[in-house]
C-alpha cells in the first residue's frame, strides 16, 4: 500500500488514453473533479492513443457524432490550449473527401445536408478546387469532393496531456504506474478497484481500458464486445516538393482508391490504409498487460494494393522510401460504434471504450458520458453508442467476425440501411426459414432476424443507393396491400418483458408518465423517463392479470428496459422476466384483418366483444395465445404474442385464411412508411435528448400523477419541438434523416426520420426545429441531397387523421 493512495473516491477511471483522460477532464468540468481518480498502468497515452494519426473531420453523416466532432475541433484549435497553457499542436489544414462514382457523390450530397443542419463550414466542390489547394494529387476519375476547411489533425499525445492538465486543474487526481488488477461490486453497491498500489472503493467506475477493456469487463462478469484490429500508416522520407510550401496541404480522404487517407507530416508524407480484405485481428482472449507503446511489424503483403495506389495518387511519393512504419492495434466493436454509457445489468459501471477513432470522436463523446453520469442524461442521442445495444449473443467468436467485417467497411460508402451480413443469422425466429423462402430480406435487430421487405421480381438482397431503388416499389406494394386488404408481419424481434407481483402496479406507475391500464385486458402506450426528465424509452403495457403486466418495446431497448426497472426498484415485491427469446409475435393489419382472424378463432371480434386497445387470450390453430387489438400501421389490426413453439402454426392458419382476401407479407420498411403516414413517432424521435414536451407527446403524460422525471419533462422553455412535415417529392431521392430544415433561408433544425408515403404521395418527416418554425402550415424548406425542397408543417396525420380505421367495427 502506498502511503497517500486514496481509499475512497466518487469516481475511479481505469485507463489513461484519450478516452480515459477525456472523461476525467469532462467530469471535472461537470463538477466532479475533486472526487475523481484516474489510474493508468504505465504512462498516459501508452496504449493505442500514442500511435494514432490524430485526424478529425466534419465529414460525417451522423447528426449526433457531428455535434461531437465540431466540439472537438473547437477544443483542439484553441480552446484547450488557452484553458490549460499546454501545447496541443493543432494543424488546421482542412480536408477533402473524394468521390469517383455517382454513389459517392450522393453520399457527399447527403453529408453536405447534415453538415448544413449543424452549421458546419462545408461545401461540395469540383476537381479543380481540389487541384487548386492540393496540386500534387492525381485526380484522374474524380467527380467531386467534399471540402471541410476547418478540419485538421492534432498530436495525440499533446492533446491528451493537455486534457490531463485541465483535469488536474479541476481537482482530478491522476495516478500513473498503477495497474488495476480487479474490479468487483461489493454488497453496498459500490465498486472496489484493486490495484498493485492499493484498493479504492468508489460509487462509479469507468472502464476506459482501450485494448484491455474487454478483459477488464470480465473481472466484473461483464461481456463488453470489442476486438483489437491492427491498422497501418506509413511516413515517407522528406518530400522535396513540400520544402517550399508556406501552408500545409489539406488531408485527402480517398475511400475508393486508397481506402484511407494521405496528408503531410511536417515535410514528409503520411499514408494511412484500412485494407478491405484479409484484415488482421489480435488478442482474441487477452491483451498482454506488459504491452506498452506496442507496435507490430508491418505486413506489406496485406496492404500492398492500396499502398501502390497511394503512390499512383501521389506520384511525388513514388521514388521515396518509407521512413517509419506504424502498425498498431485499435479496438473495434461489432458495429464500429464505441461503447459509451452504462454497462448492462449493473449500476454505476460506465463504459468509455471500444473507440476506433479516439482522437476524432473521444472528447465529444466523453463530454456526453460525463453529462450522463452527473445529470442523468447526455445531450445527444446515445442509442448508437449505448453498450446495452448488444446481448448475450455477442460471444467472443462472433465479436471477431463482426470486428473484421467492420474494419473492411471502414472506407466503404455508408449507404442508408446498410445491412451487415457477417455472423448471421444469430437469433432467427420460428418463421425465419419460411419467410426467407418467400423472398424475405432480413435485418438484424438486437440479434433477432427481422424481415425488411420481400423481394418479388428482383434479386433477394439489399439494393443500396442514396436515391430510390426497386425496393421502394416493393415497399409501396406491401403498404398498399395492408391499406387495402390485409398484411402479416413477423415482429418477434420486439422486446417482451413480464413484470408481476403484488407491487408490480406500484413500480410501473411511478416509472411511467401515462395512466396505467386499470382493467385486466387494458393496453396503455406510455414513456419511461430518466432523472433528467428525458425519454428513456417508449413502451406498450398490457395488463394480463391484476398483478401481472406485459411490456413491449423496440428490440434494441431490451437491456435498457430491464436496467431501468431494476435500478429504480425500491422495496417493491416484483419479479421481472424477459421473454423476448422465448416468445414470438405476429402483426395482422388491414381493413380485412377481422375477416381473416374470424376464420381462425371463435372469439367475438366486434368492437363490443374486443374493443380497441384491449387484450384477450384467444384460441388460434388450437393454441391459446394473447391477442392485442392495436396497430402501428394505423389500420384495423391485432398483434399476437405466443410461445415460440406455436408461432408457425398460427402464421400458417392466418395465411391460409387470408389467401382469399389477398393477404401479403410485409416487412419493417413498409411498417416504417405506414407509421410515418400515421404520424407515429418512433425511436428516432423519442431519444434521451428530449423531454415529453419537446417531443410533442405530452398527450401521453398525466398531470394528476407523480412519476420519475415529471417536473423536468413538463417544461415550457422549449429549445426545439418535434414537428411533422410534408415535403414535395421528386422521382429521385427522399432523404434519410439529419437534413437541414430552413425557414426563410435560415437553418432552424434538422430532420430525424424521413420516408416517402406512397398512400399520400408526399415525403413525410419528423424534424426537431425551433418552436416558432413548428406551427402548423408554416412553409419551410428541407435540404435533400444539397438541394432545398418545399415543405410544410402538418397539424394532423397525413393518413386517416381522425384515426377511424383502427376502430372500425364489424360490418
Amino acid at each position: 500500500m502506498v502511503d497517500d493512495f486514496p481509499s475512497h473516491a466518487r469516481v475511479v477511471i481505469v485507463g489513461g488514453g484519450v478516452m480515459g483522460v477525456g472523461i476525467a477532464y469532462h467530469l471535472g468540468h461537470e463538477g466532479w473533479g475533486a472526487d475523481t481518480v484516474l489510474l493508468e498502468k504505465a504512462e498516459l497515452t501508452s496504449g493505442s492513443t500514442w500511435h494514432a494519426a490524430g485526424q478529425i473531420t466534419h465529414s460525417t453523416s451522423s447528426f449526433g457524432l457531428g455535434k461531437c466532432v465540431d466540439y472537438n475541433i473547437g477544443l483542439y484549435s484553441g480552446g484547450l490550449e488557452a484553458e490549460t497553457g499546454q501545447p496541443v499542436t493543432w494543424h488546421g489544414c482542412g480536408s477533402f473527401r473524394l468521390a469517383y462514382t455517382t454513389d459517392e457523390m450522393d453520399w457527399l450530397r447527403h453529408t453536405l445536408s447534415v453538415g448544413r443542419s449543424l452549421g458546419f463550414n462545408i461545401e461540395l466542390v469540383g476537381p479543380e478546387k481540389v487541384a487548386d489547394l492540393h496540386p500534387f494529387y492525381n485526380l484522374d476519375g474524380v467527380l467531386g469532393a467534399l471540402h471541410t476547411p476547418d478540419d485538421g489533425h492534432v498530436d495525440p499525445t499533446n492533446v491528451t496531456m493537455a486534457m490531463a492538465a485541465g483535469a488536474r486543474q479541476k481537482g482530478v487526481r491522476i495516478i500513473r504506474h498503477c495497474r488495476a488488477t480487479n474490479i468487483t461490486q461489493i454488497p453496498s453497491g459500490e465498486w472496489q478497484v484493486e490495484t498493485d498500489k492499493g484498493t479504492i472503493v468508489c460509487e462509479h467506475v469507468v472502464n476506459a481500458g482501450g485494448t484491455y477493456a474487454r478483459q477488464m469487463g470480465e473481472w466484473s462478469g461483464l461481456q463488453l464486445p470489442m476486438t483489437s484490429m491492427t491498422h497501418h500508416y506509413f511516413v515517407t522520407e522528406p518530400v522535396p516538393e513540400f520544402e517550399a510550401l508556406d501552408t500545409e496541404l489539406p488531408v485527402i480522404r480517398d475511400d475508393k482508391k486508397v481506402s484511407g487517407y494521405i496528408r503531410m507530416e511536417q515535410k514528409r508524407g503520411l499514408i494511412g490504409i484500412y485494407e478491405k480484405e484479409n484484415p488482421n485481428s489480435v488478442w482474441h482472449d487477452h491483451c498482454p498487460w506488459d504491452y506498452e507503446n506496442w507496435l507490430f511489424d508491418a505486413d506489406y503483403d496485406r496492404v500492398m494494393p492500396y499502398l501502390e495506389e497511394s503512390l499512383n495518387r501521389m506520384p511525388i511519393f513514388a521514388e521515396l522510401g518509407i521512413q517509419r512504419e506504424v502498425h498498431g492495434a485499435i479496438s473495434h466493436p461489432p458495429d464500429g460504434n464505441p461503447l459509451i454509457g452504462p454497462a448492462p445489468g449493473v449500476r454505476n459501471y460506465w463504459c468509455c471504450c471500444g473507440t476506433q477513432i479516439g482522437i476524432g470522436w473521444g472528447p465529444g463523446l466523453t463530454r456526453e458520458l460525463a453529462r450522463w453520469m452527473v445529470h442523468g442524461a447526455a445531450d445527444i442521442s446515445m442509442r448508437e453508442y449505448d453498450p446495452r445495444r448488444f446481448g448475450s449473443y455477442a460471444t467472443k467468436d462472433w465479436q471477431v467476425v463482426k470486428a473484421e467485417e467492420d474494419y473492411c467497411l471502414r472506407h466503404e460508402i455508408p449507404f442508408p440501411h446498410f445491412n451487415r451480413l457477417a455472423g448471421r443469422p444469430i437469433k432467427p425466429s420460428p418463421l425465419h426459414e419460411l419467410l426467407k423462402a418467400k423472398g424475405a430480406v432480413h435485418e438484424e435487430v438486437y440479434g433477432f432476424e427481422r424481415p425488411r421487405f420481400f423481394a418479388k421480381g428482383i434479386p433477394q438482397q439489399d439494393h443500396y443507393s442514396f436515391n430510390r431503388t426497386p425496393v421502394d416499389d416493393l415497399v409501396a406494394a406491401e403498404v398498399k396491400a395492408v391499406r387495402e386488404n390485409v398484411g402479416i408481419m413477423d415482429v418477434t424481434a420486439f422486446t417482451k418483458v413480464i413484470v408481476d407481483g403484488p407491487d408490480a402496479y406500484a413500480l410501473l406507475d411511478r416509472l411511467t408518465a401515462n395512466r396505467m391500464p386499470q382493467k385486466v385486458g387494458s393496453i396503455t402506450l406510455t414513456h419511461m423517463l430518466n432523472h433528467a426528465g428525458r425519454i428513456e424509452l417508449e413502451t406498450t403495457i398490457v395488463r394480463m392479470a391484476e398483478d401481472r403486466f406485459y411490456l413491449v418495446c423496440a428490440a434494441f431497448f431490451e437491456q435498457r428496459l430491464l436496467d431501468h426497472l431494476n435500478h429504480n426498484r425500491g422495496g417493491e415485491d416484483v419479479t421481472i422476466t424477459a421473454l423476448s427469446s422465448d416468445w414470438s409475435a405476429l402483426s395482422l393489419n388491414g381493413p380485412l384483418a377481422r375477416d381473416v382472424l374470424r376464420q381462425c378463432t371463435d372469439a367475438d371480434l366486434t368492437n363490443a366483444g374486443f374493443r380497441w386497445l384491449s387484450a384477450q387470450e384467444i384460441v388460434v390453430a388450437g393454441h391459446r395465445i394473447w391477442a392485442f387489438r392495436m396497430s402501428y400501421a394505423g389500420e384495423l389490426g391485432w398483434e399476437f404474442h405466443m410461445p415460440n413453439a406455436v408461432c408457425l402454426d398460427v402464421y400458417n392458419a392466418l395465411w391460409a385464411a387470408g389467401e382469399a382476401h389477398g393477404i401479403a407479407d410485409y416487412g419493417s420498411f413498409a411498417m416504417n412508411v405506414m407509421r410515418m403516414e400515421k404520424g407515429f413517432k418512433g425511436a428516432g424521435e423519442l431519444t434521451n435528448e428530449v423531454t415529453l414536451a419537446e417531443a410533442n407527446v405530452l398527450r401521453f403524460a398525466r398531470t394528476d400523477k407523480d412519476y420519475l422525471g415529471r417536473d423536468k419533462t413538463l417544461n415550457t422553455d422549449l429549445p426545439w419541438v418535434c414537428a411533422y412535415l410534408e415535403i414535395e417529392p421528386d422521382e429521385k431521392a427522399d432523404g434519410h434523416g439529419g437534413e437541414a430544415v430552413m425557414l426563410n433561408g435560415k437553418v432552424v433544425g434538422s430532420t430525424a426520420s424521413v420516408a416517402y408515403g406512397p398512400t399520400v404521395g408526399k415525403i413525410l418527416a419528423f424534424a426537431y426545429i425551433a418552436p416558432e418554425a413548428g406551427k402548423p402550415d408554416t412553409a419551410l424548406e428541407v435540404v435533400i441531397h444539397g438541394q432545398p425542397r418545399a415543405a410544410r408543417v402538418l397539424g394532423e396525420p397525413a393518413y386517416d387523421p381522425e384515426s377511424l380505421k383502427p376502430r372500425r367495427d364489424a360490418s
